[in-house]
C-alpha cells in the first residue's frame, strides 16, 4: 500500500495511491493513518492533478545511521565503526517531493546520499530486533543532504546535517518493500551517481532498531534513514538530484540558492 501526503491547494490531506485503469489515482482518507484506521472520505483525484508533500513530518526527529555501507565507509576515507554511528536531524530539515533544496549560504561543499528510510507507527523503545517490524508503518525514499566541509571540520554533525531542506522525503510511503535486497539510486541531471541494494548493509533494519530505541525513544512518524551506498558526490545550485528506490518510486529535488527563494 502506497500512503501519500498532498494538496489540491488548501489543507495537506492523506491518501492511497493505487492504479486504475493505468492511471494512478489518489483516494483520500480521513486523519492521519499514525493514529487513526484508514478510511475513505470520498476524494478521488488523478495522482498527476495533486501536488506531493513529505509523506510524514516527524513527530520528534530524523534518526540518521553513518556509514553502514563498507565501500562508502572507505570512499569516505574510513572503515565502518563497530557500533553503529548514529546522528540526528530536526523535524524543521524535511521537505517533501518537487520542493527545493536550498544550498546553504555558508557552505562550500554540498553531498547528496540516496537512503532508504523507515517510517515509525508507534512508541517505541528497548525493541528487540525480532519485534522491530511491530514498530514499523513503512519506507520511503530520503536525500540525506551533507555539508562536507563542515563535516570535516566539526566532530559533531550539526552544522553538516541539520539544515533547512536538507532531508527530502517521499514520493510516499510504502507498507510492503521487501528490504532484503531493494535496489537504491541516484542520479544527478539523469546521470546515474550511486547504484547499490539494501543486501548490502552492514546492520539490518531490525539491528538498527534495536541498537537506537536501547537509548532513546522513536515516537510515532518518527523516520530512520539507514544508510546510503558507496558513490556519493557534490551538487551545485541548479543541479536535479532523484532518488529511486525499487518496489517505492522516485524522489526528485532541485538545487536552489537562497537568493532564488528571495526572488
Amino acid at each position: 500500500m502506497r500512503i501519500a501526503r498532498f494538496t489540491t491547494g488548501s489543507n495537506p490531506m492523506f491518501g492511497i495511491v493505487q492504479e486504475k485503469d493505468g492511471v494512478d489515482m489518489v483516494y483520500g482518507i480521513s486523519g492521519d493513518p499514525l493514529y487513526t484506521q484508514i478510511q475513505p472520505n470520498g476524494t478521488i483525484l488523478p495522482l498527476e492533478d495533486v501536488r506531493l508533500l513529505a509523506p510524514v513530518i516527524p513527530r520528534s526527529k530524523v534518526v540518521g545511521v553513518g556509514k553502514n555501507y563498507a565501500e562508502h565507509a572507505r570512499e569516505m576515507g574510513g572503515e565502518a565503526p563497530e557500533r553503529p554511528l548514529l546522528f540526528l536531524k530536526p523535524n524543521t530539515s524535511v521537505i517533501g517531493p518537487n520542493d527545493p533544496i536550498v544550498y546553504p549560504a555558508d557552505a562550500a561543499e554540498l553531498s547528496f546520499e540516496a537512503e532508504l528510510a523507515v517510517v515509525i507507527k508507534t512508541l517505541a523503545k528497548n525493541i528487540p530486533a525480532d519485534r522491530a517490524s511491530d514498530v514499523i508503518l513503512g519506507y520511503t525514499c530520503a536525500n540525506d543532504l551533507t555539508v562536507r566541509d563542515a563535516q570535516r571540520e566539526e566532530s559533531q554533525w550539526f552544522r553538516a546535517k541539520a539544515f533547512d531542506t536538507s532531508c527530502p522525503l517521499g514520493p510516499w510511503i510504502e507498507t510492503d518493500l521487501d528490504t532484503a535486497n531493494a535496489r537504491i539510486r541516484s542520479r544527478v541531471n539523469g546521470e546515474v551517481k550511486q547504484d547499490g541494494t539494501s543486501a548490502d548493509m552492514l546492520r539490518r533494519i531490525p539491528e538498527i532498531i534495536e541498537e537506537i530505541t536501547r537509548s532513546t525513544t522513536l515516537l510515532p512518524g518518527d523516520v530512520i534513514l539507514t544508510g546510503t551506498p558507496a558513490g556519493v558526490g557534490l551538487v551545485n545550485v541548479g543541479d536535479t538530484v532523484d532518488i529511486d528506490i525499487d518496489g517505492i518510486g522516485t524522489l526528485t529535488n532541485r538545487i536552489v540558492s537562497p537568493e532564488d527563494l528571495e526572488a
